[in-house]
């Protein structure tokens, strides 16, 4: 209900009581040895200087209550929309923050993915390979964090020359592995995939030396690995 209803149903009901008290006091009267004086029908208005003060505080005291009630019951709504606004507002934050740490956390693994690469990859059988070719398989196996190291090492030892091979040792391939056989570990088509070169020279720095960056650290200072 709202504040004019419930004022308007306050102001009905004391001019309901005002005249009331007027007939009742009329009768009253006419008790008393006034029936000479004339009563004045019921429908007739009642002003508010012809009601005694007696009334006039009762109503204006039944009035006030109505509004205060009215007051109290506005403030107590108002009380609760703030509240459930308040809650609707957490909950939405919340949510947007657990949508942005998904998102967030989906961006690092990507980020981390391409950085470990993929030693399980696979390419297609070619009869040749380009020096390009070559690169971009070994960026996918290595993984963009470790493949500069990894490169500073095959350019040094092969110049990404997939056939290269040592006259005087016989060391084979993009990583000069010594013998070449050993990267039939890799796969039986170590001689001519330069796939299966690079995963063999990844597994083999990462064994020995921990990542392709720490096995360039050693070949800057010895000149080998």
């Amino acid at each position: 209900m709202s504040r004019i209803s419930v004022r308007g149903f306050a102001v009905a009901s004391a001019t309901a009581v005002t005249t009331v008290g007027a007939v009742v006091g009329v009768a009253s009267g006419a008790d008393q040895g006034t029936a000479h004086e004339p009563v004045e029908a019921a429908g007739t208005t009642t002003l508010l200087a012809d009601i005694p003060a007696g009334q006039q505080v009762q109503q204006a005291s039944l009035t006030d209550q109505v509004m205060a009630q009215s007051d109290a019951a506005d403030a107590t709504a108002r009380q609760a929309a703030e509240q459930d606004a308040r809650k609707q507002a957490a909950q939405d934050a919340a949510a947007k923050k657990k949508a942005a740490d998904e998102a967030a956390a989906k961006a690092r693994e990507k980020t981390l993915a391409a950085s470990r690469g993929d030693s399980r990859a696979t390419f297609p059988l070619q009869p040749s390979y380009t020096v390009a070719e070559v690169k971009a398989m070994a960026k996918q196996i290595v993984g963009s964090g470790q493949y500069a190291c990894f490169s500073n090492i095959v350019t040094r030892e092969s110049g990404w020359d997939y056939y290269a091979t040592n006259q005087s040792s016989g060391a084979y391939g993009l990583v000069q592995a010594l013998p070449g056989s050993k990267m039939a570990s890799a796969g039986s088509d170590w001689r001519t995939n330069p796939a299966t070169q690079i995963k063999w020279g990844l597994n083999y720095m990462n064994s020995r030396y921990g990542s392709p960056c720490d096995a360039w650290a050693y070949w800057q200072v010895h000149h080998n690995y």
